[in-house]
């Protein structure tokens, strides 16, 4: 337990060191795995198929909280772009990085597509911890984090069809199989999401705390339930994620606040484990191979799978090369790896460490160099007025919620008076929070950015005032004649 709370305020502090340097922050989870390790404290760590199981397990909570904090509203335009990516740029990506790792390196053909499909998934952590602190484009973020959430499914069916010892299935079984568990996967996370969306609106828990456990329970069940399918457990709790995350559910900036720690601590226990599994000494062996499969993966194939990709949706050269350069490799190849280790044997090991030094290595060149391609690009820049913060707690008794409204820079609520945002009959403001004072407002009381807003609303109109409210951010106070109603699309935080 000493350990353990020692490596957590490590890691905690290494957040902060990550948001100085540019450098992202799991490679100092891994280099405290590699500390703590055989060639350095002497911990000894050698179960692969244990660190799949925890590697699964945390992959769950990453992607969860990737959904949760998802808005649909960015990547509904471009879902089709981001599935195209997540299947037929990961063939294409396989089959190029496989030819590189089989000419050049001179891995026997199996162990060849083994590799290309382990490297060939973008990581959702790594992404999701690094494209949301840059100010990019919504169509643009929306691409990469749908892809990165999306591709992992292929990726794990590909990396287990090219690992059986005896003859692989037919190509057209192998593709049929992988959509049909998509399909499952995506049939099982919307069925638990609007389930659970329903229930949790419709039932008043006796603490608020119960809400976030609930959720992230949700979209544990989802995994399963995709699983025991015979479906993409991975994408069912993406998905799963998504509906929760952009439904009107009670308490929702505490349910993100609570899914975005449990997130970290599976980071940081997961790459802390992976450090663990890797014994440096036997890196270095293999250091030159993963710059030669790494070179070619980041420089030919991911670049070739968005371009081939992107020709159907027409996307600039620009926004094209970004894409190419944002695809980060993370935690997912790396566990992976572990898979072909189940039947040990010096090749598993070798796919292994190859791996492991690729992530490192390219990790440690594009994540500091992304903010840097992106200015020189001039892709940086946001879009469009901030969203509320809106968090709504149900008074089962009075039959009827309260609202907690906050009021970013950016929004167009900025110079509104109260009496101007028109609520629905049934509905007031309260209770203006700004600064250190709060007050009673009248009708003619100007709200500012970084106010807060207690709104009481009753069961029949709370819809319409959360409605109403999210307009007038996004149009100011001639939201409705501007066509700004708020009714479709409706996205909080």
């Amino acid at each position: 337990m000493l350990v353990s709370a020692i490596v957590l305020l490590v890691a905690i502090a290494a957040v902060r060191l990550s948001t100085r340097t540019g450098l992202p922050s799991l490679l100092i989870y891994l280099g405290l795995g590699l500390a703590l390790g055989q060639d350095g404290l002497g911990i000894e760590f050698d179960n692969a198929e244990l660190t799949q199981v925890l590697g699964y397990a945390a992959l769950v909570v990453i992607l969860a909280e990737g959904g949760l904090s998802t808005k649909w509203r960015d990547i509904r335009p471009v879902m089709p772009a981001a599935a195209v990516l997540a299947t037929v740029g990961v063939g294409i990506s396989v089959a190029v990085t496989a030819a590189g790792a089989h000419y050049l390196v001179g891995l026997d053909w199996q162990l060849a597509l083994i590799m290309g499909a382990v490297v060939s998934s973008t990581d959702a952590a790594a992404v999701f911890s690094v494209l949301r602190k840059m100010p990019l484009p919504r169509r643009l973020a929306g691409t990469v984090e749908a892809e990165s959430g999306f591709n992992d499914p292929p990726v794990v069916i590909l990396v287990i069809a090219f690992s059986v010892s005896g003859p692989m299935d037919s190509w057209y079984l192998l593709i049929g199989n992988i959509a049909l568990q998509l399909a499952i996967g995506v049939a099982v996370g919307v069925l638990v999401g609007k389930l659970g969306e329903y229930g949790m609106r419709h039932v008043a828990l006796s603490s608020s705390g119960l809400y976030p456990i609930a959720v992230m329970a949700l979209c544990v069940l989802a995994y399963a339930g995709g699983s025991l399918a015979q479906g993409s457990g991975f994408l069912a709790t993406y998905i799963c994620g998504i509906v929760l995350g952009n439904a009107r559910l009670p308490h929702r900036p505490a349910t993100r606040g609570f899914a975005e720690g449990v997130a970290w601590i599976a980071q940081i226990g997961l790459f802390v484990l992976l450090g663990l599994l890797a014994t440096p000494s036997e890196l270095l062996e293999d250091f030159g191979a993963a710059l030669v499969i790494g070179v070619v993966l980041t420089l030919v194939a991911r670049p070739v799978s968005v371009l081939l990709c992107s020709l159907p949706f027409r996307r600039p050269l620009r926004e094209q090369v970004l894409m190419s350069w944002a695809g980060l490799r993370g935690a997912v190849p790396i566990i992976l790896a572990t898979i072909p280790m189940s039947e040990p044997g010096s090749d598993s090991d070798r796919i292994f460490n190859i791996v492991f030094v690729l992530v490192v290595v390219f990790t440690l060149i594009q994540g500091p160099t992304l903010p840097w391609v992106t200015r020189k690009l001039r892709l940086a820049g946001g879009e469009g007025a901030q969203d509320l913060e809106i968090e709504s707690a149900p008074l089962e008794r009075l039959r009827g919620h309260l609202i907690a409204v906050s009021i970013p820079d950016g929004s167009r609520m900025q110079g509104v008076e109260v009496a101007e945002l028109r609520l629905p009959k049934g509905a007031a403001v309260t209770l203006v929070v700004r600064g250190d004072s709060s007050f009673v407002p009248s009708p003619s009381t100007v709200l500012r950015h970084g106010d807060e807003l207690l709104v009481v609303a009753t069961d029949a109109v709370r819809d319409a005032a959360e409605r109403r409210l999210m307009a007038v951010g996004r149009g100011g106070k001639l939201a409705g004649w501007l066509g700004t109603a708020g009714s479709s699309a409706l996205r909080r935080g």
